[in-house]
């Protein structure tokens, strides 16, 4: 079956060529039959989406990659259709199990032909079944040519396994990729087709397990976690009828310099919103005023040097959530210096984490909450080189400053140093100004409310994202931080 209910269990392409044999061994199968599943999943779902489809042109490379797309140009042609099949290379030194597909469609009565120098006029879509998980440098000259060929047509095309030049590991693009409208991805889900640059490339993304999805997670050890609803429904049970707000959590959120005073806000609001028994925030004087008008549920002082006053809300609170707003002025600096030794509960973000930056330290009580600017910052890397390698980047940072991180973005990764999970919900409109501060005090709300550290990052970026989602009903462009609040609601009282 061919679904877009994607698993939780997330793996790297070798774990999966070498499971997938296993699992073909434990069913007593031949790879040559998941190859020809493989094919006929894809096929399948050719057939929903493009009902009208009566020519396709299917590109064929030299691996088992081009062996499926040899299986749906048969199943193409046994149904009537006209189909074109050009193959990259020499399709005489085809071998393995591609050998028998290829013979397969030769058989039926298939043809097969160089790549063209255009697609064809009268082609309905096409099929891209070049280069499958095994790449591991960047396109060849001839392949990237092909490549940038097929992404200039505007007929839809159709990946099979993983859009030829991405990276099934990273999400990241070596050197050109297919721009696919939909993808299909087969036994264990790919790593890398959940975060980074895949969302450009992948379009709508499809699983079909080929049958043998259960043995095959039975035998191997995933890589990395999706975070779904069964997370938040875990997470957030229904309160008790008794409950008061002192069950529910303190939580402090620290910044709001001069001119920055809706950073603070935007946090401690989510912090309310996301079921925090008690918000308050330590900012400028000068902010007081325009908070408690905006939003009177929260407590809110202003702080020039006092330091009793500090720890006063220090002991108060249950978690502090440091950085929105924060800037790095001397007000700044003096205010952090009060909260280094703390061993509560924290979130850092913003320039919390550019502060991070200057005086690094390790520690295992804090959420650290990074963009790929802040993380190279954070690493002494380029931002290029955090997309090149998500998970790499996420680790290192886990392994530097302790804790659990956030590393935002498309398909936001969270490591606690042990597992990873990626947030696959998310859309465009949330690259916008507050979006990271709503997200601080979630999961800072999530944190005082009893969840560890990482049920707190996992489950604060999945409402984060899905409240997102809901919002772009009304369209992406124009999305507000503040647009979210109304979906947070709802989405942290799971029904």
């Amino acid at each position: 079956m061919v679904t877009t209910q994607l698993p939780t269990l997330l793996y790297r392409a070798e774990q999966v060529r070498q499971g997938e044999q296993r699992a073909a061994r434990a069913a007593s199968l031949e790879m040559y039959q998941l190859m020809v599943r493989a094919g006929e999943a894809v096929f399948s779902l050719l057939s929903q989406r493009y009902p009208q489809c009566r020519s396709i042109l299917i590109c064929c490379g030299g691996g088992n990659n081009g062996g499926d797309g040899y299986v749906v140009a048969r199943l193409a042609l046994e149904c009537g259709m006209q189909v074109r099949l050009w193959q990259l290379g020499d399709a005489n030194r085809l071998t393995g199990d591609a050998v028998r597909a290829r013979d397969a469609w030769l058989a039926a009565g298939g043809q097969i032909t160089s790549p063209q120098s255009q697609v064809p006029d009268d082609v309905d879509m096409v099929v891209d079944a070049l280069l499958g998980t095994g790449l591991s440098g960047r396109v060849r000259e001839d392949c990237a040519l092909l490549i940038a060929q097929l992404n200039r047509t505007d007929k839809p095309v159709f990946a099979v396994d993983v859009p030829s030049g991405l990276c099934a590991d990273t999400g990241a693009v070596l050197g050109t990729a297919i721009r696919a409208e939909a993808t299909v991805t087969f036994i264990g889900l790919k790593q890398g087709l959940c975060t980074g640059q895949a969302s450009q490339y992948c379009g709508q993304l499809y699983f079909a397990g080929l049958g043998v999805e259960h043995t095959f997670t039975n035998c191997t050890a995933p890589s990395a976690y999706r975070v779904d609803h069964d997370v938040v429904q875990r997470c957030l049970p229904p309160r008790g009828r008794t409950a008061h707000k002192g069950d529910h959590g303190r939580v402090l959120c620290v910044g709001g310099d001069l001119g920055m005073a809706g950073a603070i806000r935007l946090a401690s609001e989510a912090s309310a919103r996301s079921g925090a028994g008690l918000t308050a925030v330590i900012t400028q004087s000068d902010n007081v005023l325009s908070i408690v008008t905006a939003r009177p549920e929260i407590m809110v002082q202003g702080w020039q040097d006092k330091a009793h006053e500090i720890r006063q809300r220090l002991d108060w609170a249950d978690v502090i959530v440091l950085g929105p707003g924060l800037g790095q002025s001397d007000w700044s600096k003096a205010l952090v210096f009060h909260f280094e030794d703390t061993d509560k509960k924290m979130v850092m973000d913003a320039d919390g984490l550019n502060l991070l930056a200057l005086s690094p330290d390790y520690k295992n009580n804090r959420i650290i909450t990074p963009h790929p600017g802040e993380a190279a910052r954070l690493l002494g890397w380029t931002v290029a080189a955090v997309e090149a390698d998500r998970f790499t980047a996420v680790r290192q940072l886990q392994q530097k400053f302790g804790g659990v991180v956030v590393l935002k973005g498309a398909g936001t990764l969270i490591d606690d140093g042990r597992q990873c999970w990626i947030c696959t919900a998310g859309n465009p409109g949330m690259a916008t100004g507050g979006m990271g501060d709503v997200l601080s005090g979630i999961i800072g709300a999530l944190a005082a409310q009893g969840l560890s550290l990482l049920e707190a990052a996992c489950t604060g970026v999945w409402l984060h994202s899905t409240a997102a989602d809901l919002c772009a009903c009304d369209g992406e462009r124009g999305m507000l931080a503040s647009d979210l609040f109304p979906y947070l609601r709802q989405l942290v009282n799971p029904r």
